[in-house]
């Protein structure tokens, strides 16, 4: 394909609006009312309309922030792991997986302030000078988690910005009127030079490694929110590299499904071709081999250290109320995507897909599993209670799901959603 064409076949999706376009945003926008008004209820009401009861205060809301943040390593793999050991091949992927680090980073830092209860009060936590002279306390996982996460938003806008002032110079020169003055503001006074081409490769470089380093702190900090603590089956010092691991998987997984949808919504078999589905599946596949390993781990050392304690959490997920959905993940995690991907002539984009369905389903399976058993089961077993999450936190976890699908669709009509730039410069990667 000549440069021009390229150019009309990625920014085409740009210009228009189709009528499934619309239905999809006005369903994604009917969840996302849905879940603010199961906020409002929750904030006029207080956080008794949630299931969160002794001893188990946490539930759906650090499971779902534990989930999101997980699904944000997706960019951070492809774009910075692949751009640093100059892999060709990931360029048409490269800004489908940077944005879905930033949305999905933008949905989990609203979990923690749900958690609160007193959303108004959220700023206690940052560790300003203020009029009360208090310092919020620096041992608590809320501070950890919100330093964390603004550290990485901004990081990865900055990562997703980069990349794009060259298309912005594009669009400014293809635009007219308002849309042309703000595309041409956003692309910095580009102007492709050598100059700025040397400044822009040597920037998202560096860049690159700075974001693969803050994913690994990042991720590793949120599970210091449960290996710090003395619950069972919590205190070990392999979960930053199991989380890091789980999140890299599920950041695949995600990254593949987006990428499906994209390819059969826009039209963009040419650019999205099986080769790049291909690796992206050979990685799945090395990640479900790896989250075997991590999980075998942790639950062999629980079971051979026979800790009152600990069996009690590990028996209610092994043969307890919770095996079902124990061996469900297993099976997502690991049995399907083995056999789907791990199997040649099965593997293809459909097998792929159902693969990564099913390993998006099992790493939240896993963090639920992580977070509610073990609160369950606290030390005291008169304080023991089982957890039912209510219809508030039920609906506005869809939301969330239905927010990362909306953000895609506005996000696909501001810019194109593959590089045109990084094509064009290799047509073949």
């Amino acid at each position: 394909m000549t440069s021009d064409a390229v150019r009309e076949a990625l920014m085409r999706p740009l210009w228009r609006i189709s009528r499934p376009w619309l239905a999809a945003v006005l369903v994604c926008l009917t969840m996302v009312g849905a879940a603010l008004y199961a906020w409002s209820v929750q904030l006029s009401q207080g956080m008794g309309v949630t299931g969160l009861r002794r001893p188990n205060y946490w539930g759906l809301y650090i499971v779902n922030f534990v989930f999101w943040v997980g699904i944000s390593h997706a960019g951070t793999l492809i774009s910075a792991i692949l751009r640093l050991t100059d892999a060709g091949w990931r360029r048409p992927v490269t800004r489908v997986a940077e944005a879905i680090t930033l949305f999905s980073l933008m949905i989990a830092g609203i979990f923690p302030i749900l958690h609160l209860g007193r959303e108004s009060l959220f700023y206690w936590i940052i560790p300003l000078p203020n009029d009360r002279l208090l310092w919020p306390n620096f041992r608590s996982p809320l501070f950890w988690d919100m330093m964390a996460i603004t550290t990485y938003v901004a990081a990865s806008a900055l990562f997703l910005y980069l990349p794009m002032i060259p298309d912005f110079a594009m669009l400014a020169e293809r635009s007219t009127g308002f849309k042309s003055r703000v595309y041409r503001a956003l692309s910095l006074g580009w102007i492709g030079d050598d100059r700025q081409w040397h400044a822009l490769e040597r920037a998202m470089k560096i860049f690159a490694g700075v974001i693969l380093a803050i994913a690994i702190s990042v991720h590793s900090v949120v599970a210091f929110d449960f290996s710090m603590g003395i619950a069972p089956m919590w205190h070990s010092t392999i979960f930053a590299p199991y989380f890091v691991a789980g999140a890299i998987f599920s950041g695949i997984a995600a990254l593949i499904l987006v990428m499906a949808g994209l390819r059969r919504a826009l039209r963009l078999d040419a650019f999205l071709r099986w080769k790049h589905f291909n690796n992206l599946g050979k990685l799945l596949l090395t990640m479900c081999v790896v989250w075997l390993y991590f999980t075998a781990s942790e639950y062999l050392t629980a079971w051979y250290g026979n800790e009152h304690a600990e069996m009690a959490v590990f028996n209610k997920k092994i043969s307890g109320e919770y095996a079902p959905w124990f061996w469900t993940m297993v099976a997502c995690n690991f049995f399907v995507p083995f056999i789907l991907i791990g199997v040649e002539r099965l593997r293809n984009v459909t097998t792929l897909c159902i693969s990564s369905l099913g390993v998006l389903l099992g790493m939240w399976i896993e963090r639920f599993l992580i977070v509610v058993p073990t609160l369950e089961t606290p030390h005291l077993a008169a304080a023991s209670g089982l957890y039912y999450p209510s219809w508030v936190e039920l609906t506005i976890t869809a939301g969330t799901f239905a927010a990362m699908v909306l953000l895609y669709l506005l996000f696909s009509k501001l810019v194109p959603i593959i590089a045109v730039w990084e094509y064009e410069h290799d047509p073949l990667g």
